[in-house]
């Protein structure tokens, strides 16, 4: 009998761990009670990645590809989706949102494909109940502070809702000295940097949700 594929065995151990003869902690668990658990492993990846660590890196998709194979699991379980099907949609996503690979589009730069994506995403929600109406729809609300506060410049800047560039005289060896400064000036009043950013990056996207409306 030919050997199943790695990744059909780690479905089975999966299915296996959450059977009535598997973990007890395995069984334990839902959808909410794992959901940190992705973001952990994501920040494990990245330090791997970023120590040029391949046996780590390994290491670490795997405890990814974890996280994916057990919430399908889950949903499995519950009889909405199974992994083939995760994977089919992803396919399908990919060949839909690469028409200049896989299509007629004439996009060859990275700011036409990048244009092409969002236009493609916007019509593919449109319709539905995630129809993202705004430019800033979407933005992931468990984001760190200051990732969230970049993600929402970035979007501003794309929809033509903030077109004001801070001046880059000192370089980014001082504007780094000058976030750790302001972070621990911060801590030193008594004060998280994190929650006074995120409070702020909330005010800011109230009031650029504002004018985009003003302006449509």
């Amino acid at each position: 009998m030919r050997k199943k594929a790695p990744i059909d065995q780690l479905i089975d151990v999966m299915a296996k761990l959450r059977s009535p003869e598997g973990c007890p902690w395995d069984r334990e668990q839902d959808h909410m009670t794992l959901r940190f658990h992705a973001v952990e492993e994501v920040y494990e990846l990245m330090d791997a990645i970023e120590a040029g660590d391949d046996h780590e890196m390994l290491e670490e998709l795997g405890d990814l590809l974890l996280q994916v194979v057990f919430h399908c699991q889950l949903a499995r379980e519950r009889h909405v989706f199974d992994f083939d099907q995760v994977c089919a949609h992803l396919v399908d996503k990919l060949v839909r949102r690469h028409p200049h690979v896989f299509g007629a589009s004439d996009a060859k730069t990275v700011d036409a494909v990048w244009a092409q994506w969002e236009q493609i995403k916007r019509a593919e929600k449109h319709g539905t109940k995630h129809h993202r109406a705004s430019a800033f729809d979407g933005i992931p609300k468990h984001l760190p502070a200051l990732l969230r506060a970049e993600k929402l410049v970035k979007k501003a800047r794309k929809a033509g809702l903030l077109n004001r560039v801070a001046p880059r005289a000192r370089g980014k060896a001082a504007l780094a000295r000058e976030l750790f400064a302001l972070a621990t000036r911060t801590q030193a009043q008594g004060w998280s940097a994190e929650e006074l950013l995120r409070a702020e990056v909330k005010k800011q996207e109230a009031l650029l949700r504002k004018e985009e409306r003003r302006r449509a």
